[in-house]
């Protein structure tokens, strides 16, 4: 492939737009048909932790209070209410007002526990909250956490009054692009690819009773080859004597139980293993239990896939990204995860799970989760549809140049972060790989995009791979490329191209990152009436999907000379961006449905 195609727009978002637009979630009054399901009361009710199931939990959702005041100041009287977990900028929560580095926002509100709460240990449970949280139990502080898109936890049996209402506030401080931590594609002036600030609980909170010694943690990690399944298990406060029991099932019938006398891993043997892919997303359900002389203490459910990714060298020695042993394109969109009324948050989980089932429906296989975190129950979905999933470390600290000289490609400086920053990136990536483990439906780490932030990167992707070498790690999606990780990335605005084969080939995987961002505004569908934009813009869907079309048959092509997966921008229109296959409210599929999947599936197909 001639050196000019690998150097096609590979820097398209940080160059493409040249003015700031400024507008505020209010001015927008876009919503997806799931809005006036929302649930006043107790939105999104549903069990919050697929992978670690308990039969008795408390959901902390609904209505509270809240406050915004100087970040100098102590909280005053609360202005109002706030719909939990919808960030304080977005339409669903009822406020939609913006904060910015100098506020605080502050919630507040009150819960009574169940009279079957006696004598257990309270866990507190926050799915995410964006950025740094200080949460207070009675008036007495019961912990801090920094990251936006990790799940955590308190321990406050030991601050709760005897009975009655127990007082619950959270403290929450977001400096958004003013700061180095992670945030993604959020900035405090939206325009162009950047969007609205997100500032604040947006996943579910929670109160869930567990005995004093408890399941924290399981960490399944399948081997198709021997046909086993290692499976870790964490717990707080084991006593000599305690014993773990750990069985797997399939459709009620035994598959393997094994038992364990503390922390530590357990080898289960899976015969004739149902292999999970995306044509056959098998699960086997798992239960474990701790036992203290003959009484189940705690139980546990989850479950878990028998699946292999890796890369192989084909027939002409290019390595090649393998799926149980195989070779499978991966295609699929770059979804964003955004929402025109909940912003981060979908508005219920029907609605959480329509975007995969609609990707599914179109024909793709796989889904690059671009630069944001979702709740738990989007990779249990990804799981239980099958759907491989890509997913990015959200971006922060960004700032980095781009290196022009003649004859480098794709090279950019890396960030000098101080150590500040650095630490909170290890920290919160660290989390989120821990976080995500259980699910099989991922199968790619992106520490890095468009050397956005990006810092230390051999050091960083030999980190990530130590970390999890179950997985592939892409450690710089559309740039800033290193002799490091499973595969060379390239972004490519609006045609596709691939990395040179001869080039990069022999020693990691050749993939396109990004590619596409085709551009229809459809009236009374867009989050403003004008200066919407995508990379190319079409005035009817025919045409489009004729240049989708073609696009196809190029990726087609570029299969046969060695590239292992794509990704489309993008899933759907999101704010001013309207290169989404759907509408940004969900309720346009954008081309003919019929003819877009049998693009996809030929592209899929492909050998």
């Amino acid at each position: 492939m001639p050196r000019k195609k690998l150097i096609t727009v590979l820097y398209c978002s940080l160059f493409l737009i040249g003015s700031a637009i400024q507008h505020s979630c209010a001015q927008s009054s876009l919503k997806t048909k799931w809005a006036a399901g929302v649930s006043k009361g107790t939105p999104l009710p549903e069990y919050p932790r697929p992978q670690l199931q308990r039969a008795t939990w408390l959901n902390l959702n609904g209505s509270w209070q809240y406050s915004i005041y100087p970040k100098s100041q102590q909280p005053g009287n609360y202005a109002g209410n706030i719909l939990v977990p919808y960030a304080v900028e977005s339409a669903l929560s009822g406020v939609q007002k913006t904060v910015g580095k100098d506020s605080m926002l502050s919630y507040k509100r009150s819960f009574t526990l169940p009279s079957n709460y006696k004598n257990k240990r309270i866990l507190l449970h926050f799915g995410a909250v964006d950025w740094q949280t200080t949460v207070f139990i009675n008036g007495r502080q019961a912990g801090t956490h920094e990251g936006g898109y990790d799940p955590f936890s308190f321990d406050i049996t030991d601050l709760l009054k005897k009975s009655g209402a127990q007082e619950i506030v959270v403290n929450v401080w977001d400096p958004s692009d003013d700061g180095p931590q992670p945030r993604g594609k959020q900035v405090k002036n939206p325009h162009g690819i950047w969007y609205t600030p997100v500032t604040g609980i947006w996943q579910t909170v929670w109160i869930e009773p567990v005995a004093p010694t408890y399941i924290t943690a399981l960490k399944p990690t399948p081997d198709i080859d021997k046909q086993s399944l290692q499976l870790a298990v964490s717990t707080q406060n084991l006593q000599p004597g305690d014993v773990i029991k750990v069985s797997a099932t399939d459709g009620g019938q035994a598959v393997a139980s094994e038992t364990l006398t503390d922390n530590g891993a357990v080898t289960l043997q899976v015969p004739n293993a149902k292999l999970w892919s995306p044509s056959s997303p098998f699960l086997y359900d798992l239960t474990v239990s701790i036992v203290r002389k003959g009484k189940v203490i705690d139980e546990a459910g989850s479950y878990f896939a028998m699946r292999k990714i890796a890369i192989a060298p084909d027939e002409k020695g290019v390595q090649r990204m393998m799926l149980n042993n195989q070779f499978v394109f991966q295609f699929g969109p770059l979804d964003q995860g955004w929402w025109p009324d909940g912003l981060y948050t979908a508005p219920t989980d029907e609605a959480l799970r329509f975007d995969i089932e609609q990707t599914k429906a179109m024909g793709f296989n796989m889904i690059r989760k671009h630069v944001k975190v979702e709740p738990a129950r989007w990779y249990h979905y990804a799981d239980s549809l099958g759907m491989l999933v890509w997913q990015d470390m959200p971006s922060g600290d960004l700032g980095n140049g781009w290196e022009n000289r003649p004859g480098v490609t794709g090279r950019g400086t890396d960030k000098n972060r101080d150590q500040r920053s650095e630490t909170i990136y290890r920290t919160e990536w660290k989390a989120i790989m821990d976080a995500l483990y259980p699910f099989p439906s991922i199968v790619v780490w992106v520490p890095f995009n468009e050397a956005w932030g990006q810092f230390k990167t051999e050091e960083i992707t030999k980190w990530t791979m130590e970390h999890d070498p179950s997985r592939l790690v892409n450690s710089a999606s559309g740039g800033n490329f290193y002799q490091v990780g499973h595969m060379i990335d390239l972004h490519s605005y609006p045609d596709p191209a691939m990395p040179r084969a001869d080039l990069f080939g022999k020693q990691q995987a050749l993939v396109l990152g990004e590619y596409g961002g085709l551009g229809l505004p459809l009236n009374g569908h867009t989050w403003r009436q004008e200066d919407n934009w995508g990379y190319r813009t079409f005035k009817n869907a025919d045409e489009m999907l004729k240049v989708y079309s073609g696009f196809c048959d190029r990726l087609k092509k570029l299969i046969g000379e060695g590239l292992s997966a794509a990704v489309y921008t993008q899933t759907t229109d999101v704010e001013m961006e309207v290169n989404g296959l759907m509408t940004y409210d969900r309720e346009v599929m954008k081309m003919n449905e019929e003819g877009l999947k049998a693009a996809n599936e030929a592209v899929v197909n492909t050998k």
